[in-house]
C-alpha cells in the first residue's frame, strides 16, 4: 500500500462517521398501504439543518392524495428511523436536483466543496441506500475515483439512435463526473464527498444521466455518474437557503 493509499484508508472511517448523521432516506408514507413506507432514494442535509438535496427524479412519481400519501425524509439508521414530513422547496429539472424542507430539530449539515477543482483520478466516496430499506435504513459507503469528466450526452453515430431526451440535452450540454465506483438506483441523491474533508463535490445520479448519456447503447454499462456540486450550490442560492 502506497503512502497515498494509507492516508486515504486512515481518513475515510473518520469522515464516514462525520457524514453519516447527515444522510437521509427520501420516500413516501401512506398509512393504509403495505408496506406503509416506501423509500425512493437518498438525500443529504445542507444549510440550516432543515433542508436536504436529492435528485429531482426521486420526487417525480405523483402522491396518492386520496390515500393520504405524503412525502417524507427518514432520519437515523436501523429498523425504526424517525419519519419527518417533507416538502419540495426548489427543483432544477435540467440538472435533476431538488431541495426538500422538513420540520423538527435541525440536523448536522454537510458543506459543499468546490466542484470546479475536481480532477480526473481524484479519490471520492459516496454514501446512501443502494438497496433501499429492505432490511432497515443502513447507509452504505462506496469508494472510488473520478474516472472522467465527460459531457452528459454521448454522441451517436446515427441520429436514429438518439431519443428525444438526448436530442434536447444536446442543445444545452454540460459536464458530469463519471465515477469508477458502483452505485444503484437507491443511491440517487447520495452525496459524493472528499474522503479527507467530507465536503460534498457532487450528487450521485443513477437514472437521469444514464437515460440520456447511454441511450445509444444496446446494453447500458455499470458506470456511475454524478452531477457536479456547483449546480446544487446554485439551486440553494436561488431558493434563498444559506450554504455554510
Amino acid at each position: 500500500m502506497s503512502a497515498l493509499d494509507s492516508a486515504y484508508a486512515a481518513s475515510l472511517p473518520d469522515t464516514v462517521s462525520a457524514v453519516k448523521p447527515s444522510i437521509l432516506g427520501v420516500g413516501t408514507v401512506q398509512a393504509d398501504r403495505v408496506p406503509a413506507v416506501q423509500l425512493r432514494g437518498t438525500a443529504f442535509v445542507v444549510g440550516d439543518g432543515l433542508h436536504a438535496i436529492t435528485n429531482a427524479h426521486v420526487l417525480e412519481r405523483p402522491l396518492n392524495a386520496k390515500g393520504e400519501e405524503y412525502l417524507a425524509v427518514f432520519v437515523g439508521s436501523g429498523s425504526r428511523p424517525q419519519v419527518r414530513r417533507a416538502r419540495r422547496v426548489a427543483i432544477d429539472p435540467e440538472h435533476d436536483l431538488a431541495v426538500l424542507g422538513f420540520g423538527g430539530a435541525p440536523l448536522p449539515a454537510l458543506r459543499l466543496g468546490n466542484s470546479d477543482r475536481v480532477r480526473e483520478g481524484q479519490s471520492i466516496a459516496f454514501m446512501g441506500f443502494p438497496i433501499g430499506a429492505v432490511l432497515g435504513l443502513y447507509p452504505a459507503t462506496a469508494r472510488g475515483i473520478v474516472s472522467a469528466i465527460t459531457p452528459i450526452v454521448t454522441p451517436a453515430a446515427d441520429a436514429r439512435q438518439l431519443n428525444a431526451e438526448a436530442i434536447r440535452r444536446l442543445r444545452t450540454p454540460y459536464e458530469v463526473f463519471q465515477l469508477d465506483a458502483t452505485a444503484y438506483p437507491g443511491n440517487s441523491g447520495s452525496p459524493v464527498f472528499d474522503p479527507a474533508s467530507g465536503r460534498v463535490l457532487a450528487v450521485v445520479n443513477m437514472v437521469f444521466v444514464k437515460s440520456t448519456k447511454e441511450a445509444v447503447l444496446a446494453h447500458p454499462s455499470g458506470i456511475s455518474y454524478a452531477i457536479p456540486g456547483r449546480y446544487a450550490r446554485a439551486l440553494l442560492r436561488r431558493a434563498g437557503i444559506p450554504n455554510r
